[in-house]
């Protein structure tokens, strides 16, 4: 008799883009015996080399039909922001679990939608928030809460990334707030920087009460790429103090984004791209350390392994869907929010043809923002910036 459990059939949508990240974590599944590429969902032909030593799975462009074709239990939606939610209902309906790309979807109705179908049908759905399956934000925590900074007065976070044209004519849904009537928002703080945002909420861990929102562009663009947001909590670590993320897309040099926890006895930075922490407290030598970070695919399918086997504690899912109500809280703030307004930028060159905008001191005003735990309205520097947009 062979007690070896068969390998979870995954089914992958959007092969193609984003969805390749998902290949190497599929080889090493397949290698183990714990998972086997079943399907490929996509609209375009996936060519044989990109699945290299993932055997001969099923192709199709219907994600439903292809789960139950499959007899998938997993699917992986990899594919445009506005059809994460329609294709992770298809994927749950048709009899799967569900590992899909951030944000979850594009309006709180939707998200709604996606939880209450993944209750009623008692089946597993993870977002890819993929800061939230390092060590880190739990060591911030405990950091917190035995005292180490002392009273919060709060979390900010800033991001100063640079982006050129051709950022935004990769794909007909880019820099969008809406595309045929379907709600798209491809902005800031939804996508690029929709890490941060999570990874601030989820580092609190409170209910959100109040959301406020600025929104900018410096791009030709419909959405916003640079942008704030104030967030106040009840029952988390900040406790109704602010948490302020503020990012932008045209900065002239890109740097990784920091989130700090500011207390009256030091603070606390989180690099959440390289998992790294550092203490800092008045009078004492800085403390950093470095932690690991588990691939939410492969904790998705320990944690379906562990329930098949009947196993009482089980593997917890790192980020479930119920987890980013917050952020989708913040998400439905920049949806419901008017129109970015224009920023000045410098029309600078970007490779092969493209080109760059860069708003000037953009870098220095989203620190100050995120250290501030302000606005950018309520910084005297913005105000003679925006007046030239004017």
């Amino acid at each position: 008799m062979n007690d070896t459990p068969e390998p979870h059939r995954v089914v992958l949508a959007g092969a193609h883009g984003y969805g390749r990240n998902y290949l190497p974590v599929l080889r090493e599944l397949a290698a183990e015996g714990a998972a086997v590429l079943a399907g490929v969902c996509d609209l375009r032909p996936v060519p044989d080399s990109l699945l290299d030593g993932l055997g001969s799975p099923v192709f199709g462009s219907d994600l439903g039909a292809l789960v139950r074709e499959t007899g998938a239990d997993v699917a992986v939606v990899a594919t445009p922001l506005h059809t994460h939610a329609p294709l992770g209902l298809a994927a749950l309906e048709a009899g799967a679990h569900v590992q899909m790309e951030k944000p979850p979807a594009s309006s709180f109705a939707e998200f709604t939608a996606l939880r209450d179908a993944s209750e009623r049908l008692g089946r597993a759905c993870q977002v890819g928030f993929q800061s939230l399956g390092s060590a880190a934000p739990q060591r911030v925590r405990d950091l917190v809460r035995e005292g180490a900074v002392g009273t919060v007065r709060g979390i900010g976070a800033h991001g100063a990334w640079s982006r050129d044209t051709a950022y935004y004519q990769r794909a007909p849904w880019a820099g969008r707030r809406r595309l045929d009537g379907v709600d798209v928002v491809d902005g800031a703080l939804t996508n690029p920087f929709a890490h941060a945002v999570a990874t601030v909420l989820a580092l609190d861990g409170g209910t959100v009460e109040t959301v406020e929102t600025e929104l900018y562009r410096a791009f030709d663009i419909e959405a916003d790429d640079t942008s704030c947001v104030r967030v106040r909590t009840s029952g988390g670590l900040a406790d109704g103090t602010p948490l302020v993320v503020a990012v932008t897309l045209a900065a002239p040099v890109q740097q990784p984004p920091v989130i700090t926890v500011h207390g009256d006895a030091g603070r606390i930075s989180y690099w959440y791209t390289e998992d790294r922490v550092r203490l800092e407290r008045t009078g004492e030598e800085a403390r950093e350390t470095t932690d690991d970070r588990t691939v939410l695919l492969r904790n998705l399918i320990d944690h379906l392994a562990a329930s098949r086997n009947g196993a009482a504690a089980g593997t917890p899912l790192l980020v479930p869907l119920s987890s980013t109500e917050g952020f989708m809280r913040v998400l439905e703030s920049v949806r419901t929010g008017g129109d970015p307004r224009p920023l000045p930028a410098d029309d600078l060159p970007g490779a092969d043809g493209a080109r760059r905008r860069v708003v000037p001191g953009i870098t220095e005003l989203v620190t100050a923002a995120a250290d501030g735990l302000a606005l950018y309205s309520e910084l005297p520097r913005f105000a003679a910036l925006a007046g030239r947009a004017a």
